[in-house]
């Protein structure tokens, strides 16, 4: 059970006004791995510098992957450039985790399924887990989930030891959607004004 799985799973069951962009889901999914690299002592954090422990295993294939690729020469990374570089496509490898794992099932009408049909985690280990965690409160999980824009509700304080390197990795977070919401809609604003060359008389 990790976080970036819970997070995923939470994802897929909230509610939410509008769909969770893949692009801010894996920027999350990053986060949500270096947060267990974290709890783990895996990595410790210099400022904004991910620095890399012994490396031991973490029991679980992706969070080994997001080990193993640590940058282990000084100055190391910083959070920002591991979201970007980690993230790259991670909400793909990870929802490709959970169907392979049993643990997601689509609600659909007929044999086939379609884009639109929704997915839905089945009843299982990592979905009550991920569940409890959500139903509890749990300031890093719920975090992660107000990035994405599937919870609004104020977040609880980091307690422990590692609180200033959790409210680090949630901001470096935060800050990596925004900018990412930015490029879109610049996009979005770069597509209309090409549209509307094409349409004028």
């Amino acid at each position: 059970m990790t976080t970036p799985m819970d997070l995923l799973i939470v994802t897929l069951e909230t509610a939410s006004d509008r769909p969770v962009e893949r692009g801010d889901l894996s920027l999350a999914l990053a986060g949500a791995e270096l947060v267990d690299l974290l709890g783990a002592g895996a990595v410790t954090l210099h400022g904004d510098r991910i620095v890399p422990g012994t490396q031991r295993g973490m029991d679980d294939r992706l969070l080994d992957e997001a080990e193993s690729s640590l940058d282990r020469v000084a100055p190391y990374e910083s959070v920002e450039d591991w979201l970007w570089r980690r993230g790259r496509g991670l909400s793909e490898a990870y929802r490709a985790t959970l169907d392979a794992e049993g643990d997601d099932t689509r609600q659909r009408r007929g044999w086939l399924r379609r884009r639109s049909d929704r997915q839905t985690p089945v009843d299982s280990p990592a979905r009550r887990h991920a569940a409890e965690r959500w139903r509890s409160g749990e300031p890093v999980l719920s975090g992660l989930a107000a990035v994405v824009g599937v919870h609004d509700e104020p977040v609880g304080d980091f307690e422990g030891f590692d609180a200033d390197a959790l409210v680090t990795v949630l901001a470096a977070v935060e800050d990596a959607v925004t900018e990412l919401a930015g490029v879109r809609q610049q996009r979005q604003i770069e597509e209309a004004a090409f549209d509307n060359i094409w349409r004028a008389p």
